[in-house]
C-alpha cells in the first residue's frame, strides 16, 4: 500500500506543460562564469586605474593602495568595463532562476570568493567614480580647521598643489553635501591619511569593505535557516559585481550608510502579533537609522519605513524618533546652518540619465513638485499591493516600498544610491521586484562607466556613450518605473500565493508520508502525526498564515496542536500559509498555550 501527498498543487495544474528547462547545473555554470569574469575585469581596471582614469592619484612606494602602469589607452577599458557589467546581470540573472529551481553552491565558495573580491578592490586605488577623491578633499579641508559645507575644495588647489592636482576639477567649488557623521568618517580618514590623497581614501575604503561585509554577515545570519533565500541575498549583495564596483571599486560612503540602516530596521527585533516592540529596542532602531541618514539623508527614507512598522505602538515610535533625534539634533548643531543648507543641495537637480529628460521638464522648477507627488503615489501604491514580507520583521516591507519608490521616480539619481535597496530586498521575498531593480542598476552603471567627470573621449565609443546615458539608460530606467506600476496593478508578482517558499514535495513511502510546510516537515503514520525536530517542553511552532486578506500568528506549544493547524491551514480554501518555523519554548508562550484556529470558511 502506498500513498502521496502533494503540499501545495502549482498553478494551472490541468494546462499543458512547459518545454523543458535548461539544467540547473548550466545555469550554475553560466552564473559563475558571468559573475567571476565581470569581477575580474573589474579589479584589472582598478589595478590601472592611473592609464584610464583622471584627476591621477599620485600613490606611496610603499603601499596600499598598489597600482600598475601598463599605459594602455582607455578605449579598451571602456570597452570591457561594459562588457563586464552585462556579464554581471548575465551572471546574476542565471544564479537566481539557479537558485529558483533548487539550485545550491557550498556556502563558502560564495563568501571567501566575494572576501577576495572585496580585499582585492580595497586595496587598489578609487575607479569608476571621483567622489571618494571629494570625501578625501573634504576630509582634509575639516583637519586643516576649515568647516567643508563653507569651504571647498579649490582651497587646496590654490594652498596644496601636490594634493589639490587630484581634486576633481568638476566639484571643486562645491561644499560638501552629507550628512555630519559622513564628515567625521572624512575627518578620520584625513587624520590617518596624513598629505597622501591616496592613503586616505584608502581608509575610506577600508571602512566601506567593513561595512560591506557587515550587512553581508547580517544578512547571512537572518536568512540562514532558508538556503534558497540565503543564496538569494547574497547573490543580490555580497558577490553581485555591480554593487561592488559602485560601492567598493568607487568608494561611495552610501554603504556605511547601508549597514547602520540595515541594523536599524532589524534592531527594532522580531515583532508578534499583538505584542508591543520592546522600548530599548525601537530606540537603538531610531539612533542607528538617525546614524545612518547622519551619513546620507536618503537612508531617512528607512525611518519612514520603520515608522510604518512601529505606527500601532505609539510609545515604541515616540522613542524611536527621539533616538534619532538624539543622533541627528546634535551633529548638525556642531556644524551650524551650513551643514543643514547642504540637505537641499540637489533638490533642483537631474541626473544625465534620468527618464525626465524625456519630459523637457530638467529646468523647470515644478520638476521637484511633480516628482514629489509621484513619490508619494507610487509609495502608497506600493504598500497597500506588494505581497506580505516576513511577518516577524514588518519593518522590511515599508523599508522596501518606500526605498523603491524613491529610487525610481526622484529625478536626481546615480548607480551607487541602489545599495539602499539591495540592502534590504534581500531580505524581502523573491519576486519579479528582483530582475527589476537589477535592470535598474545594471543599466544605471554602464551609463555612469567608467566614471570620468566628462565621459568616454574620442570616435565611435563617444557617440555610443552619448546615446547609453541620454537615449538607452533614460529608457530602461523608464521601463523599470512603469513594470513596478504594472506589478502593483496586475498583482504578478511572480511569486506564490502564500507568499513563501512553500515547497511542493511528493513522497511516496508504505503507508507513511511526509508533507513540508515552509521550514516544517510533518510525517504522518498510523499512529499519528509528527513535526520532525519537535521537542515536547523544549520547542514550539510559530504559524503564520492569511485568511481573506487578514493575517495570523499562532504559537503552537504541543504537537498536536501544531499539526491540526498546519493541516487546517493547507486543507481550508482562502487559507495561506506565509510561515512556519520551530523555535525555543517561549515560557509566555507555555502559560498560555494557543487555541487551534476555527475550521471553517
Amino acid at each position: 500500500m502506498t500513498d502521496s501527498v502533494r503540499v501545495q498543487s502549482p498553478a494551472g495544474a490541468d494546462a499543458p506543460q512547459p518545454p523543458a528547462r535548461p539544467p540547473v547545473r548550466l545555469l550554475g555554470w553560466l552564473s559563475a562564469g558571468g559573475i567571476g569574469g565581470a569581477i575580474l575585469i573589474m579589479i584589472a581596471a582598478s589595478f590601472i586605474r592611473q592609464d584610464w582614469m583622471y584627476p591621477t592619484v599620485p600613490v606611496p612606494s610603499v603601499g596600499p593602495p598598489f597600482e600598475l602602469h601598463v599605459h594602455i589607452s582607455g578605449r579598451p577599458v571602456v570597452a570591457a568595463l561594459w562588457a563586464a557589467a552585462l556579464l554581471a546581470l548575465v551572471g546574476l540573472i542565471a544564479g537566481l532562476v539557479a537558485v529558483r529551481r533548487g539550485g545550491r553552491v557550498p556556502m563558502r565558495v560564495v563568501l571567501i570568493g566575494a572576501a577576495l573580491a572585496v580585499l582585492a578592490l580595497m586595496l587598489l586605488p578609487p575607479a569608476g567614480s571621483t567622489d571618494a577623491l571629494d570625501y578625501a578633499a573634504y576630509g582634509r579641508l575639516a583637519v586643516l580647521g576649515h568647516n567643508p559645507y563653507a569651504a571647498t575644495p579649490v582651497y587646496l588647489r590654490i594652498t596644496d598643489p601636490v594634493f589639490g592636482h587630484s581634486v576633481p576639477a568638476s566639484w571643486q567649488g562645491a561644499p560638501s553635501v552629507y550628512g555630519p557623521a559622513a564628515t567625521a568618517e572624512q575627518y578620520l580618514a584625513a587624520k590617518l591619511g596624513g598629505d597622501s590623497i591616496a592613503r586616505i581614501v584608502f581608509w575610506l575604503k577600508l571602512w566601506n569593505a567593513l561595512a560591506f561585509g557587515v550587512v553581508a554577515f547580517v544578512l547571512d545570519r537572518v536568512l540562514r535557516r532558508d538556503a534558497a533565500a540565503r543564496l538569494r541575498g547574497h547573490l543580490l549583495w555580497t558577490v553581485n559585481p555591480l554593487l561592488l564596483w559602485d560601492l567598493i571599486a568607487a568608494g561611495h560612503v552610501d554603504v556605511v550608510a547601508a549597514a547602520a540602516g540595515l541594523i536599524g530596521l532589524l534592531a527594532v527585533g522580531r515583532q508578534t502579533a499583538g505584542v508591543q516592540p520592546r522600548l530599548w529596542r525601537a530606540a537603538t532602531a531610531g539612533a542607528l537609522i538617525g546614524l545612518a541618514t547622519d551619513i546620507k539623508i536618503d537612508f531617512a527614507l528607512f525611518g519612514i519605513g520603520l515608522a510604518w512598522a512601529l505606527r500601532r505602538s505609539v510609545p515604541a515610535l515616540l522613542v524611536a524618533a527621539a533616538g534619532a533625534i538624539a543622533v541627528l539634533v546634535p551633529t548638525y548643531a556642531w556644524l551650524g546652518l551650513p551643514a543643514f543648507r547642504a540637505l537641499f543641495a540637489r533638490r533642483n537637480q537631474t541626473s544625465e540619465d534620468s527618464f525626465y529628460l524625456f519630459t523637457h521638464l530638467t529646468t523647470s522648477k515644478y520638476l521637484v513638485v511633480l516628482a514629489i507627488v509621484l513619490f508619494a503615489c507610487l509609495a502608497v501604491l506600493l504598500l497597500r499591493r506588494m505581497p506580505p514580507g516576513d511577518p516577524l520583521r514588518p519593518a522590511i516591507r515599508p523599508a522596501v516600498a518606500i526605498a523603491l519608490a524613491w529610487l525610481v521616480i526622484w529625478p536626481y539619481q546615480l548607480p551607487w544610491y541602489d545599495g539602499l535597496i539591495f540592502c534590504v530586498i534581500a531580505l524581502y521575498p523573491a519576486t519579479r521586484l528582483d530582475w527589476i531593480v537589477l535592470a535598474r542598476l545594471c543599466a544605471a552603471t554602464l551609463a555612469n562607466m567608467p566614471g570620468n567627470p566628462f565621459g568616454v573621449s574620442g570616435g565611435k565609443l563617444r557617440a555610443f556613450d552619448v546615446f547609453l546615458v541620454h537615449a538607452l539608460t533614460p529608457t530602461v530606467l523608464l521601463v523599470c518605473a512603469l513594470a513596478i506600476v504594472w506589478l502593483c496593478v496586475s498583482g504578478r508578482w511572480g511569486i506564490s500565493a502564500n507568499g513563501s517558499e512553500r515547497r511542493s514535495v511528493v513522497l511516496r513511502l508504505p503507508i507513511v508520508t511526509t508533507t513540508t510546510f515552509d521550514h516544517l516537515a510533518m510525517t504522518q503514520t498510523p499512529e499519528g502525526s509528527q513535526i520532525d525536530g519537535f521537542i515536547s517542553g523544549q520547542t514550539q511552532a510559530r504559524i503564520a498564515f492569511t485568511r481573506r486578506g487578514e493575517q495570523f500568528e499562532i504559537i503552537c506549544t504541543t504537537e498536536e496542536l501544531a499539526c491540526t493547524q498546519l493541516a487546517v491551514v493547507d486543507a481550508l480554501s482562502g487559507w495561506q500559509l506565509v510561515s512556519a518555523v520551530l523555535e525555543p519554548l517561549s515560557y509566555a508562550a507555555a502559560a498560555q498555550p494557543a487555541e487551534p484556529a476555527a475550521a471553517t470558511g
